[in-house]
């Protein structure tokens, strides 16, 4: 971007909606020429990504983004990621898998959700709703969830987390009861963030391939820009996941482990 002659703005909105709010009307106010954006947790009103598009200036969503605003959108198959991640930790024998997701209001989550729903009845797996848990995917919120999964009767023996941070937290929480990992439970997490390779163990986690992500998205932007007479519909750009396996995950020798 800084080298078609400009320059970015960066801000979060740590998955609050009024913060969203805040600082979609603080990037109006400076007249920005477009807006990349990703939506917090929180977002159930699509208004303000409205009035963003009211005024004529370029949005490309990433990540989360809703159909409905019929916008450029940019991500990764989040329903195959499911069965991907499902799929890998059957090979490694686990029989009851639960899953700490986002809140399923958000199309991503609902679609990891229902990827997990249908990957378990794929494989002839037990779907339980005490096995199933939305949350912000936070750090604190990873911790307080696996501390209820481990107080259930019935543990499961395999975790699938939408989001490394939560993960962490999920990690941190089962190495304090000395739940043994991957060998008691094994743990999945979501987005391949860096601390993720250098966890003890190792996070195994879903690569979301953000740097494409962000290089398409900034074309798109450019595109949009260089031609302000065509006309903005859905336009779906969607990347293949891929599972990257770390010791949280691999219970059995074969397989490929990247540390």
């Amino acid at each position: 971007m800084n080298a078609k002659g400009y320059n970015v703005i960066i801000a979060q909105s740590n998955e609050s909606y009024k913060k969203e709010c805040r600082t979609i009307d603080a990037l109006l106010f400076t007249q920005v020429d477009g807006i990349i954006a990703s939506m917090a947790n929180e977002t159930v009103k699509l208004d303000y990504y409205n009035k963003i598009k009211a005024k004529g200036i370029p949005l490309i969503l990433f990540d989360r983004g809703e159909n409905d605003l019929n916008v450029d959108y940019v991500g990764i198959d989040d329903y195959m990621s499911s069965h991907i991640v499902i799929e890998h930790l059957v090979e490694q024998g686990c029989k009851r898998i639960a899953h700490i997701g986002g809140f399923s209001h958000t199309r991503i989550y609902k679609n990891r959700i229902r990827g997990y729903i249908d990957a378990l009845k794929k494989h002839n797996l037990p779907f339980e709703d005490s096995l199933i848990y939305e949350c912000n995917l936070r750090k604190n919120d990873g911790r307080e969830v696996m501390k209820k999964i481990l107080d259930l009767p019935n543990r499961p023996d395999g975790v699938y987390i939408s989001g490394d941070y939560a993960a962490l937290g999920a990690l941190e929480v089962m190495k304090e009861q000395n739940i043994k990992v991957p060998k008691d439970i094994a743990l999945v997490g979501f987005s391949n963030e860096p601390f993720s390779a250098i966890a003890t163990p190792g996070i195994s986690s879903v690569e979301q391939h953000s740097e494409k992500i962000g290089e398409l998205a900034a074309n798109t932007f450019l595109r949009r820009i260089a031609n302000p007479e065509e006309e903005v519909t859905l336009n779906k750009m969607i990347l293949n996941p891929e599972l990257i396996v770390r010791a949280s995950s691999l219970r059995k020798s074969k397989g490929h482990l990247t540390k």
